[in-house]
C-alpha cells in the first residue's frame, strides 16, 4: 500500500490529523477548566485512564460497524502473524501513547508533557539511522532541531509556566514519546500491506481489549459518570482519535516516518492558535516565532532531501 507518488497528499493528511488533535486539546482544556457546558451541564474531572480507554473503545465500534457494512466479515480477516503485529501496535503504540501522555499532564503540566512527548522525532530518526534505513543528513538533523525548538517556544517553557519536573510525570512523558515513535515506524511498516481502515480497526480493537482487562466495565459503571461526561467522552474520542488517526495513518502511506513525525509537531501549534481564537488566550511573540520554526522544520525535511537519497531508502523489513 506504500505510495510515494504524491507526498503532498501525505503532508495534508497528517496536517489535518494534527488540526483535529489541536481541536481536541482545546476541547479537553475547556472541559477541565469548567468552560465547557454541553446541554447546560458542566463536564467535570475525567480520569486519564477513562479518557484513554474511551478514545480507543468508541472509535473501534464505529470502525467495526462501518467496515462490516461495507466489506463484510470475511474481508476483515487477517493472518495470525499480522494480527499479532497489529496487537502490539495497538497496545504499545496507540494505547500507551494516549494514556501516558494524559498521565504526564496530570503529574506535571502541559508544557512538560508536550516537550517530552515531542522528542519522538529524535527517537524515530535514531531508529531509522541505527537500522541503516536513513542517513543522518544535515537536513534531517536541522528539521528535528527546528521542530523541537519551535515546540519549546510555542508551549512557553521559557516563560513563567516553564517545565515542572516530576519523576513519575517525566517518565510517563518519555514513555508516551517512545510509544508515539513506535506507532509511526510500526504503522508505516504495516501500511505497506493493509489500508488504514484495517489497521485502525485492529489497533483500536486490541487497545480497547487491553483497557477492558485493565479497567473492566463494572469499574467504569461504578464511577457513575454523568450523561454530560459520556457525551463529552464520545465527542472527544471522535475528534481526538477516530478522525485524526484516520488521516494520520493515511498520511503514513505517503511519507516515511521521520517526515511524518516532524509534520505531527504542528499539533501544539494548532492547539495554541485554536485556544487563542476559541478561548481568548493570548498568542505571545515567542510563540509566533516557535510556529514559524515548526513550519520551517517541515519545509527543511521536504525540500532539502536529494531525490537519489529517497530512492535508496526502503521500507523497514517486517
Amino acid at each position: 500500500m506504500q505510495n510515494q507518488a504524491h507526498p503532498v497528499r501525505g503532508y495534508l493528511y497528517i496536517a489535518t490529523a494534527t488540526l483535529f488533535w489541536g481541536i481536541s486539546a482545546t476541547l479537553g482544556r475547556a472541559a477541565f477548566t469548567g468552560r465547557l457546558h454541553p446541554g447546560g451541564h458542566t463536564v467535570g474531572f475525567v480520569d486519564p485512564l477513562i479518557l484513554a480507554q474511551a478514545r480507543t473503545t468508541f472509535p473501534f465500534f464505529v470502525f467495526l460497524l462501518i467496515l462490516l457494512f461495507r466489506r463484510g466479515g470475511k474481508r476483515l480477516r487477517i493472518p495470525a502473524a499480522d494480527f499479532a503485529r497489529l496487537s502490539v501496535l495497538g497496545v504499545f503504540g496507540v494505547a500507551a501513547s494516549n494514556y501516558f501522555y494524559y498521565l504526564a499532564i496530570q503529574k506535571t503540566n502541559v508544557a512538560t508533557a508536550i516537550i517530552l512527548q515531542y522528542t519522538a522525532p529524535v527517537w524515530v530518526l535514531l531508529y531509522m539511522v541505527v537500522r541503516g534505513l536513513q542517513r543522518p543528513t544535515l537536513q534531517r538533523l536541522a528539521g528535528v532541531t527546528l521542530a523541537l525548538g519551535g515546540i519549546a517556544m510555542v508551549i512557553g517553557i521559557f516563560g513563567t509556566g516553564g517545565l515542572r519536573l516530576n519523576l513519575a510525570g517525566v517518565a510517563a512523558a518519555l514513555v508516551a514519546a517512545l510509544s508515539f515513535a513506535f506507532y509511526n515506524v510500526g504503522g508505516h511498516n504495516i501500511l505497506a500491506r493493509y489500508d488504514q481502515w484495517t489497521v485502525l480497526l485492529y489497533t483500536t480493537f486490541t487497545a480497547a481489549l487491553f483497557w477492558m482487562v485493565i479497567n473492566p466495565p463494572g469499574r467504569i459503571l461504578a464511577a457513575h459518570y454523568s450523561g454530560a461526561q459520556w457525551v463529552f467522552l464520545f465527542v472527544f474520542s471522535v475528534l481526538s482519535l477516530l478522525v485524526p488517526f484516520s488521516f494520520y495513518f493515511a498520511g503514513l502511506q505517503y511519507l516515511e516516518p521521520t517526515r511524518a513525525i516532524i509534520v505531527s509537531c504542528l499539533e501544539p501549534v494548532f492547539s495554541i492558535v485554536i485556544a487563542a481564537i476559541a478561548l481568548g488566550e493570548v498568542l505571545r511573540p515567542l510563540q509566533a516565532v516557535g510556529i514559524l520554526m515548526v513550519l520551517g522544520a517541515i519545509l527543511v525535511v521536504q525540500t532539502a532531501e536529494p531525490k537519489q537519497t529517497e530512492s535508496r531508502e526502503v521500507t523497514p523489513s517486517k
